[in-house]
């Protein structure tokens, strides 16, 4: 039986009234339904259920992660720039869409320069906010203060750093540099390259500086023909007043002033060392150098070129690599940061490392297609990023560090680096060398 209506004017009118509102409905219900993730193609294939087993933070359309750096003390002025370039690649990421079709969540949390301050806010993040993963740490005081707490809550830490090796955590992603792909490469080039023979070792006063210096002095006296070190100091983070040290230096006449100094103190260091008459033109002149693993765009930012033109740092990354990743990647944080530093940002060798994080992260969980911890950990030796501003790098199979090449750069004026040398293939991690515990 069919059943049949006449149409009137007035009956027509609100027909077309009533489909209006219909077709209205159906647009905002659409827009809800996006909003709840009903209609999202990604969500019915990674469904919450699914890819999130183990309580944390993330819903049908987002994900929260945690930032753990510190933003004051010290070691404000080397830190800051990993903050922002996480920021960064979070958001270009959110506006590709996200991770298993999930916008990303920032709880950020300041470390304050201080070790025990940073193993409360991981706790607090890991426990309490429950956050998919964290950015975070420099200093290997700070990673040594959160490691335990990692390991004990599961959670799983990009850390970005150069930095002594002599760890491997499945709890961990090194973005960083370890001994053997800075230190050891460094001093080679040193002295295969200038004819270095005697080194002075500077360091501030804690783990990294002390137990890099100790590999330094191996290598340096077991691995280098004729090579010694001619004097070894340690100050306090956040040590402004250098002048003994200078004369000490001064008295020693090393080839290689070898500095290992951080954060803050750095400003310091090197105005003194110019007021001292000790710079890269000076020690030129003299077949000598000033060789740091410690300073980097960030911190000459706050130092001034002119401070230290003519010194030489050994990373792996510089802003000024003629590479198409990286000229993208600088134009992106010159746009995202270009009120703060007026298009001319200074982005150093952490910074860079600080970025990948998140890219490691979001492809090791597509890879996993989970958001679960021990997924990730176990998805992502092999994980590939070949848009890494300093080129290729690949997660190491079984000890969670970077494939990556070795650098030598000169100051310059301007805050930049030349790029004189480098690596001619990657250099395999090895966080546990032979001989140099």
């Amino acid at each position: 039986m069919s059943i049949t209506t006449t149409s009137t004017p007035r009956t027509g009118m609100l027909s077309r009234v009533l489909r209006s509102i219909a077709a209205t409905c159906a647009v905002i219900g659409s827009a809800a339904a996006m909003e709840d993730g009903w209609a999202n193609p990604v969500l019915d294939k990674f469904p919450t259920a699914t890819v999130n087993t183990t309580g944390l933070a993330t819903g049908d359309h987002w994900v929260t992660v945690g930032q753990l750096h510190s933003v004051t003390g010290t070691m404000a002025i080397s830190e800051t720039g990993s903050v922002e370039a996480e920021r960064l690649a979070i958001k270009q990421i959110n506006d590709m869409g996200g991770v298993l079709g999930r916008k990303i969540k920032i709880v950020q949390e300041d470390g304050a320069s201080d070790w025990p301050t940073f193993a409360e806010k991981a706790k607090k993040l890991l426990i309490k906010d429950k956050v998919g993963t964290v950015f975070g740490c420099w200093t290997s005081a700070s990673r040594k203060a959160v490691l335990p707490i990692f390991e004990k809550e599961n959670g799983m830490l990009y850390y970005p750093t150069f930095y002594e090796g002599l760890e491997a955590s499945k709890n961990v992603i090194y973005t960083g540099q370890e001994a053997t792909q800075q230190i050891l490469w460094g001093l080679d080039w040193a002295h295969k390259e200038k004819g270095a023979k005697t080194f002075f070792l500077i360091g501030s006063d804690y783990i990294w500086p002390r137990t890099s210096n100790k590999i330094a002095r191996i290598h340096i006296e077991k691995k280098l023909q004729g090579c010694k070190v001619v004097g070894e100091e340690y100050y306090p983070l956040g040590h402004t007043n250098f002048n003994s040290l200078i004369n000490k230096v001064k008295l020693a006449k090393p080839d290689v002033i070898y500095s290992v100094v951080v954060g803050g103190s750095n400003v310091a260091w090197y105005k003194q060392l110019k007021a001292a008459g000790i710079t890269g033109a000076s020690l030129e002149k003299d077949k000598r150098l000033l060789l740091t693993i410690s300073t980097t765009e960030d911190e000459v930012r706050g130092i001034g070129g002119e401070n230290v033109e003519g010194f030489f740092a050994c990373m792996k990354y510089f802003q000024s690599l003629p590479n198409e990743n990286n000229i993208k990647f600088v134009a992106a944080f010159n746009e995202m940061y270009k009120d703060k530093y007026s298009g001319k940002a200074s982005i150093g060798d952490v910074t860079q490392a600080a970025y990948l994080g998140p890219w490691l992260w979001k492809a090791t969980v597509e890879k996993a297609g989970s958001f679960d911890i021990s997924k990730i950990s176990a998805a992502s030796g092999g994980i590939e990023y070949k848009e890494a501003p300093e080129g290729y790098v690949r997660i190491h199979d079984k000890n969670n560090h970077l494939w990556s090449k070795a650098r030598l750069g000169k100051m310059r004026l301007d805050g930049q680096f030349d790029v004189i040398a480098e690596s001619p293939e990657l250099i395999e991690p090895n966080p546990y060398p032979e001989g140099y515990k």
